[in-house]
């Protein structure tokens, strides 16, 4: 029996041990700089006056689980060890397109997409980066969540220098360290949601050139122009800390063209209010891609989408958040196929270009090819 403790014993000082050593090194390691900073002082401040801003955390409009009524987080941790599609990623490259950015006409109507939810937009010669991620990984943790082969031939040194970069919010698939620490020279103004200049003051942006906005709120970018920062249905956070920022969408509008800029969201009432307000819209470009029903209240099914194009008025749809990384359990092409074939039976118009292929924005005419068709 005294054996018996005294294993017992060494087992419980073994057990504890470890737990203080993962929790050191936990401490640590988020204290890294690509973790960001936390809002505070005036930004906290700011903070809590908004009516997004309730029980110490921003709140969508609508209650909002992030597991699905039926499914369980043990259940959902076990699929993504045990259930995801044998071809959750890809084997063969995916096909791409190589552009010179640099010599794009300034004042050519166009968006070249790099994948996931990244892409470069120039619209009446004002030039916006969407949440660019060009370190090959989707995570905090080094080679946690890589990107597909093929999908990395873009970098920070490619871009063009830009007027304005545009943030839908502080996860790692949207807001990437090391790419925003490399841009920094290139780009003149930051937009994005309600506590997010903390990360970008944290590394080194000036504070004159981050601008923070709620909800239904604006930017007048020139006389011909505007930007609405509008609702979706998600959440934030890049470590411990929840909802401690705001997610966004944007809106686009000039005297010729509305873009709806969608981020990540699930389907909810915002898209037809949306709608209501500023549509039709020409192009919609929305979150198709990650999904499962087991979050589906923060990611959109492929059915859902078309719902949103539809409450949005929108002339043509751009499916993305898909192509780069894999977040969900499904086959890395299945948003693409599935999408394509649901927007064909509501004759909808999409567009599916592959990765650096220029969108000619003033052309209703260009054709796509299904590019993922034979890629493994």
């Amino acid at each position: 029996m005294k054996k018996l403790l005294r294993i017992l014993k060494y087992m419980m000082v073994v057990i504890l041990s470890v737990a203080v050593l993962l929790a050191i090194t936990v401490f640590f390691y988020i204290r890294q700089d690509k973790f960001g900073q936390a809002p505070s002082g005036k930004r906290l401040e700011r903070i809590k006056q908004s009516p997004n801003y309730r029980d110490g955390q921003f709140q969508n409009l609508h209650f909002t689980p992030t597991i699905t009524e039926g499914y369980s987080f043990i259940g959902v941790l076990y699929k993504f060890f045990f259930g995801k599609d044998p071809r959750n990623r890809p084997t063969d490259p995916l096909p791409t397109v190589k552009t010179n950015l640099q010599q794009l006409d300034p004042n050519a109507n166009l968006l070249v997409w790099f994948g996931h939810s990244s892409y470069l937009l120039q619209l009446d010669g004002v030039r916006y980066l969407v949440d660019p991620v060009f370190c090959g990984n989707a995570s905090p943790v080094p080679g946690s969540n890589r990107s597909f082969k093929g999908t990395d031939i873009y970098t920070a040194a490619d871009m063009p220098s830009v007027d304005y970069l545009l943030i839908t919010h502080d996860h790692y698939d949207h807001l990437d360290y090391e790419t925003i620490v490399a841009l920094k020279d290139k780009v003149t103004r930051i937009i994005c949601g309600l506590g997010v200049g903390a990360h970008f003051e944290h590394w080194g942006y000036e504070a004159d050139n981050i601008i923070e906005k709620d909800w239904n709120e604006k930017v007048v970018v020139n006389t011909q122009t505007t930007l609405h920062t509008l609702p979706t249905r998600h959440f934030a956070g890049r470590s411990f800390s929840r909802n401690n920022t705001l997610w966004l969408s944007f809106l686009l509008e000039t005297p010729t063209k509305k873009i709806y800029l969608g981020g990540d969201s699930g389907y909810d009432t915002h898209f037809a209010t949306i709608g209501k307000q500023f549509g039709p819209i020409d192009l919609a470009i929305l979150d198709n891609g990650q999904y499962n029903p087991a979050w589906q209240a923060i990611h959109m099914l492929p059915e859902e989408v078309i719902n949103a194009s539809k409450d949005l008025g929108t002339k043509r749809l751009f499916p993305v958040h898909s192509s780069k990384f894999a977040l969900s359990l499904h086959a890395w092409d299945e948003p693409l196929k599935r999408i394509s074939i649901l927007a064909a039976s509501e004759k909808l118009p999409f567009i599916t270009p592959m990765i650096g292929e220029v969108v000619r924005l003033d052309d209703p005419a260009q054709t796509f090819t299904a590019w993922w068709k034979g890629v493994k």
